[in-house]
């Protein structure tokens, strides 16, 4: 089975290298649905994984400037908090339980089908912020906001691992819409790493992280997204994103009606 791990690590790496768009929204449901791994477990593995393969990311985008550490400091203010209180109320609730199960099946379908969606509209998204950017509302309530998702974003990312990636880079874009598209993807991906490796330490300390799961993982995504990324410039985005959507569409159905 460990092969097998290693082969779906693999291959979601190389979608995440294509597309851009978080593994969570793909690694979790694959690990939930193929493998028949309980949400928890497969949540709180993910966490590390994403914490783990976004650092190198986070240090490039630091290096090359593309990292605007006072939106990453807002979101982290709301995150971190809402991420501990979130893992502390899993803790109280039965271990690898009925109940537990239902929640985490529920967040993620509902997270995915967030994620399509902040994939299929962010254009028209960015295109109506922009057109807003001057209004004074728009500016003055920037940093409250940005707490604000930056808490929404810590339940949603602790309670599913999926978040982080599509989703935060969408209301970025809508928040900030004169910041150039590579420091809202730098932002982001420095805001993931604390948040999933909060979220990921927390789920460990609850018993829902499976360590050897983790490394057969990382063996097969490590080398995944470097091949990825460099095949990302021969493939067409708009080709790739609306057939990625609408798998996150039927999974997040799926996990919603178990």
């Amino acid at each position: 089975m460990d092969w097998l791990y290693t082969l779906s690590g693999f291959v979601v790496g190389a979608i995440v290298g294509l597309t851009g768009v978080g593994g969570g929204s793909l690694m979790t449901p694959l690990l939930v649905l193929l493998f028949g791994i309980h949400p928890a477990t497969a949540v709180g593995t993910d966490l590390l994984y994403a914490a783990i393969t976004k650092s190198g990311g986070t240090v490039v985008h630091a290096q090359k400037g593309h990292v605007d550490w006072r939106i990453t400091k807002l979101l982290a203010l709301g995150s971190i908090p809402a991420a501990i209180l979130t893992i502390w109320t899993l803790s109280h609730l039965p271990k690898q339980s009925a109940e537990v199960t239902h929640i985490i099946s529920m967040s993620l379908g509902v997270a995915l089908l967030l994620t399509a969606a902040a994939i299929i509209f962010r254009s028209k998204l960015q295109r109506y912020a922009m057109s807003h950017a001057e209004d004074s509302a728009h500016t003055r309530y920037q940093a409250p906001i940005t707490i604000a998702v930056g808490a929404l974003l810590g339940v949603l990312v602790t309670v599913s691992s999926v978040g982080a990636g599509a989703l935060g880079v969408a209301v970025l874009f809508f928040l900030y819409p004169k910041l150039p598209a590579i420091r809202v993807v730098g932002s982001d991906v420095a805001h993931a790493v604390p948040l999933t490796l909060v979220a990921g330490l927390g789920h460990w300390m609850i018993g829902s992280v499976d360590w050897s799961l983790l490394g057969s993982l990382l063996l097969g995504s490590l080398p995944g997204i470097w091949l990825g990324s460099h095949a990302s410039a021969k493939v067409p985005d708009h080709f790739l994103r609306p057939i990625l959507a609408t798998m996150l569409v039927l999974v997040g159905g799926k996990l919603i009606a178990l």
